[in-house]
């Protein structure tokens, strides 16, 4: 179905985003999930948001630099950009505002609505040497 190039394309935007967001949930694991949910209660946000956030940004980055599940992980992402705009970044202008998420949430939406992702360990484990598709 997709070409070789496209795959390797795929494959690059997946482990692009994977990489972006499980830096980012590191990066709220270091800073400790207490004090982002400080954060996200000064924004108006339930602070426990904090703890589903941090491990979907964590686990979800991981999962999608494997390539598994990566139209589940990509639409939980979407959810989280879509929060992250409209809590924090929307008053901000585009750019130098919120024009990281929107690139983000773009990302996401693609592999949540294709359900492709190149290559990656879903296309190993079901054997599809064809079309690697996510699980």
């Amino acid at each position: 179905m997709f070409t070789p190039q496209h795959q390797v394309a795929m494959t690059i935007l997946r482990l692009a985003l994977g990489l972006s967001f499980l830096l980012h949930g590191l990066q709220k694991m270091q800073m400790g999930l207490d004090k982002v949910g400080g954060f996200f209660a000064s924004l108006g946000l339930p602070s426990f948001l904090a703890y589903p956030v941090g491990y979907i940004e964590l686990i979800g980055g991981a999962l999608l630099i494997l390539g598994l599940f990566s139209r589940y992980i990509a639409a939980a992402f979407g959810v989280v950009m879509v929060g992250a705009i409209f809590t924090a970044k929307l008053k901000g202008g585009y750019v130098g505002g919120m024009e990281l998420e929107v690139l983000l949430l773009a990302m996401s939406a693609y592999f949540a609505i294709s359900g492709q992702s190149g290559y990656g360990l879903s296309s190993v484990l079901s054997g599809d040497k064809k079309d690697p598709v996510t699980l």
